[in-house]
């Protein structure tokens, strides 16, 4: 499977060290199977007068069963209990990837509608089900990093 990161600069030897914490799947680092979003997730950079870096990694799936691996197919329940808990810093449990859907800038939206209790659970996920997932995939293990290899990447 491929794998891009949008940045302001190649990635190579992607680590952990430069990750945020309290963002959607918790500290680790942020990739995409689809390009046209990691190119969306260069915008900010450019946006800042910095160059848009695409990163292309090879990730071996038949692996996969070395890794403690959660997967989101669809915003859910789960998905967004999961989102609300990293992004209070309230996540403890030990996956080395996580994959599912990004809380884009309208799926945040809701997100904070519902954290701000101004719309209950039911409503939140019956209004994400309308969303078409943007996925993101998140390393957050070095077990894990080891097994994205790098293969190249390009200005943007």
């Amino acid at each position: 499977m491929i794998f891009y990161h949008g940045s302001y600069l190649e990635v190579a030897v992607p680590n952990l060290l430069h990750s945020r914490s309290n963002v959607d799947f918790g500290r680790g680092f942020y990739v995409t199977p689809l390009y046209e979003q990691a190119v969306k997730w260069c915008g900010k950079f450019k946006r800042r007068g910095k160059k848009g870096v695409v990163s292309c990694y090879f990730f071996d799936e038949s692996r996969e069963r070395d890794l403690n691996i959660l997967k989101f197919d669809s915003y859910s329940d789960e998905w967004l209990d999961f989102i609300l808990n990293c992004r209070n810093g309230k996540d403890t449990t030990n996956y080395d990837l996580v994959v599912g859907g990004i809380a884009n800038d309208k799926v945040f939206n809701t997100v904070e509608l519902y954290f701000d209790r101004l719309i209950d659970k039911s409503e939140a996920i019956s209004r994400l089900r309308y969303e078409k997932p943007n996925q993101q995939a998140c390393f957050r293990t070095e077990k894990a990093l080891q097994m994205l290899h790098f293969e190249r990447s390009e200005v943007v």
